[in-house]
């Protein structure tokens, strides 16, 4: 019996077989023996006899001493494995073909401890329904492959058996438990669904305390809780419990190792109205829809996220949109259980705001039809945040293409507009080409307006600052604002009484003015007022909206209101954004509000709008305010005016890359009494300024060119010629280059394009 066994060995004896045949040899080797010796035969027939007997006898000797190797060895073998599973937490059996038990360790003991038998099959009949035909069937796959597996399922859990064959044809059997590797009984104890889980044989493995609730006891067997067997998912079956027949629809979820778990719903008309009063409820906005897109119901939270009261017989595509592709094409694949189970970023069809929806469908089966679930997650705000790092992402692609394409044009717009200078200085006003040459001067400065434009909203151009009174400049600004809103419209213009001065460029902040201004008469086509308002604010504490922080402090405020037809709420984000309109083809570019919002933020100041649909629009600018006194800084402009420029002689080393730009830029200083020395890199530079004996008044040079760059080989020749004078010219903006290096001394900066006079002009003011 297993309770008396130890995980000794017993010793094991000659197999019967080898037995019986050693035996045969024996007993006939004596019979011969004996012949020979007491039946008369002749002498040659006695000694074959005996030599035979001899032979048999050696025979039978070298068989005993083989098969008491063999045993031997696999005494030793057994003893070995024997001690290596003696410690295993597992159960463990060493057992020979017939199922015989030799050995087994401390946790087969312990677990089989109440079982009276000596074979392998008879200590299983406790774990196992049918032992012997699972033995059996490992058995013979370990005789053919060495070892076998098989995980089975019982009423007592999930048991993995595994058997290895020995030499000397015993075999080593283990039993071990497996953990649960799904849903775990503690996860299923909380689910308020009725729910079993039921073996391949129709043993109930597991139920929930909902589901022991519905029958009123632990059934072991799913015949005990349905007549109407088979269980089919997406039907009706009357269940058994203890307070009487109930019906449920039954959903089934198909488990590996032929484990099934099927949850039940009550079909009755109160459990019907429990379900209807949870699912609108349900903490989550719900929405159950038809496989052709039809919305069949939605839960409170759903219609509040919806903006709608009711959406019933509805279609989904009309609350939501944004899919990329039909929507029905979306519901189609899911009912048909195609679509990968993913969600999808959509955004509700309302007018009030823009609101943005994370949906999840799931496909389930209600009354033996198809229906899909939609759970809705408001992601306004993450969808909000995507927006501004693509935003900042597409303003920064875009204001590195409008530098470039800014450097390109004011390259092309110098050598243009340069030229176009050298030939007026040979025609009088009386010359026939006087007027065209006068065309192509001023297009050349319109196209130069507009690649400041391309600039502003980049918020590179080089801005003029000066100390401003909005008072004044909106004086001088009053007239040529009147004209621009037409009889029509009326402008009205109020100033606070105690105006304090900011510092901006007046060219821009004129710019700015006249396209708010613009665009509130674009917005009104049947009339009305345009209110431009100015006041100083003191703020006490930073202001904080359009995800923008107003610091705290003094600042002036310019209001422009119009009474025309406001904005939609879901475009007014998007209204700085260049190349945005809502104008027809041909009557805007979308570049006026960028620019506005680019020239602003590059003055340190703010813009913002507020709208109301069919109630017209505000913007509002807050700029700093100046600490500086205005008098004291026009006094010291006044002081520090130049002259009328003499010009006179001096050297000019002249660097620039563009051969058209140096072409006009050498013969213009010449043409002033310079002399230059050109060179088309900074290599070619400092190759010139090797000879110590050459004299260099004044370095005029780009800024970017191939190869070393224009600040670069200053600060290197500044190293040898300290006192030199240096004029930096580009198509970039000032400060757009070498930021974080060290200024170069003595030097100014000269924007492209420019004119012959303001070209020579600073080159003298350098040298005087």
């Amino acid at each position: 019996m297993i309770g008396r066994q130890d995980t000794s060995v017993p010793d094991l004896r000659v197999a019967p077989p080898e037995n019986a045949r050693l035996v045969a040899i024996l007993v006939l080797s004596v019979t011969l023996v004996i012949a020979a010796l007491l039946l008369g035969l002749p002498p040659w027939m006695s000694r074959g006899l005996i030599a035979v007997s001899l032979t048999l006898f050696a025979v039978a000797g070298l068989m005993a001493f083989q098969a008491r190797v063999r045993f031997k060895a696999r005494d030793m073998a057994t003893d070995l494995l024997t001690g290596f599973i003696a410690k295993d937490s597992a159960p463990s059996f060493v057992a020979d073909d017939d199922g015989a038990i030799h050995a087994l360790n401390a946790a087969a003991k312990a677990r089989f401890s109440d079982v009276k038998t000596d074979t392998l099959s008879g200590t299983l009949r406790s774990v196992l329904a049918n032992p012997a035909a699972v033995l059996f069937r490992l058995q013979s796959k370990a005789k053919d492959e060495g070892a076998a597996r098989e995980d089975v399922v019982t009423r007592r859990g999930h048991v993995r058996l595994a058997v290895h064959q020995m030499s000397g044809g015993s075999f080593l059997w283990r039993i071990e438990d497996i953990a649960e590797r799904t849903t775990s009984s503690r996860g299923s104890e909380s689910i308020p669904i009725p729910m079993v889980t039921v073996g391949r044989t129709g043993a109930v493995l597991f139920m929930n305390e909902a589901a022991r609730k519905l029958t009123g006891e632990r059934v072991k067997a799913l015949d005990r809780l349905f007549t109407d067997l088979p269980v089919r998912s997406g039907q009706i079956h009357t269940m058994m419990t203890k307070s009487g027949p109930v019906d449920v629809m039954v959903m089934e979820s198909s488990r590996t190792q032929g484990r099934r778990e099927l949850y039940f719903l009550e079909s009755d008309p109160e459990a019907a109205a429990r379900a209807s009063a949870g699912f609108e409820s349900m903490p989550v906005p719900y929405i159950k829809v038809a496989p052709s897109g039809e919305i069949l119901a939605a839960n409170t939270l759903a219609l509040s996220l919806l903006g709608v009261r009711s959406c019933e017989g509805s279609k989904l595509g009309q609350m939501m949109e944004g899919l990329g592709r039909p929507m029905s094409d979306w519901l189609r694949d899911t009912a048909d259980g195609i679509a990968p189970h993913k969600s999808e970023f959509l955004r509700l069809s309302r007018r009030d705001k823009e609101v943005f929806v994370q949906v999840t469908l799931t496909r389930v089966v209600e009354e033996g039809a198809t229906v899909l679930i939609a759970v809705l997650n408001d992601a306004t705000e993450l969808k909000t945040l995507e927006a501004q790092f693509v935003q900042s992402q597409k303003m920064q692609a875009i204001g590195q293409l409008a530098g470039g394409v800014a450097h390109d044009f004011n390259n092309l717009l110098t050598a243009i507009s340069g030229h176009c200078d050298l030939l007026l200085l040979r025609h009088d006003q009386g010359d026939p080409d006087y007027g065209d040459l006068v065309q192509i001067s001023e297009n050349a400065n319109r196209a130069a307006a507009l690649v400041s434009q391309l600039l502003a909203f980049s918020r590179k151009q080089t801005l003029q600052p000066e100390v401003l009174d909005l008072r004044d400049t909106l004086s001088d600004l009053t007239h040529l604002l009147n004209r621009l809103v037409g009889e029509k419209v009326t402008l009205t213009l109020s100033h606070d009484p105690v105006m304090k001065p900011i510092r901006a460029d007046k060219r821009q902040l004129e710019q700015v003015l006249m396209n708010l201004v613009v665009n509130a008469r674009d917005a009104m086509p049947q009339g009305g007022e345009i209110r431009v308002e100015t006041q100083v604010v003191n703020l006490t504490q930073a202001l904080e909206r359009d995800r923008a922080t107003v610091p705290a402090g003094d600042w002036v405020t310019v209001k422009v209101t119009d009474q025309g037809i406001g904005i939609d709420p879901d475009k007014i984000q998007k209204v700085f954004e260049p190349f945005y309109t809502t104008k027809r083809t041909g009557e805007g570019t979308g570049l006026g509000l960028s620019t506005a919002y680019g020239i602003i933020k590059q003055t340190g100041g703010y813009i913002f709008v507020d709208s109301f649909k069919g109630s017209g629009t505000t913007f509002s600018l807050y700029f700093p305010v100046n600490k500086l006194d205005p008098s004291e800084i026009v006094a010291e402009v006044e002081e520090k005016l130049p002259e009328a420029p003499k010009h006179g002689e001096g050297v000019v080393l002249l660097v620039e890359d563009e051969a058209p730009v140096r072409a006009f830029a050498s013969r213009a200083l010449r043409l002033r009494g310079y002399t230059v020395l050109e060179a088309e890199n900074a290599e070619d530079a400092l190759r010139t300024l090797e000879d110590p004996a050459l004299s260099v008044d004044v370095f005029v040079t780009d800024v970017v060119m191939p190869g070393m760059d224009g600040p670069s080989w200053v600060r290197e020749a500044l190293k040898e010629r300290p006192e030199t004078r240096v004029v930096f010219v580009s198509g970039y903006a000032e400060g757009a280059f070498g930021e974080a290096e060290p200024s170069v001394p003595n030097s100014v900066f000269l924007p492209k394009p420019f004119s012959l006079s303001q070209l020579t002009d600073t080159v003298h003011a350098q040298l005087h």
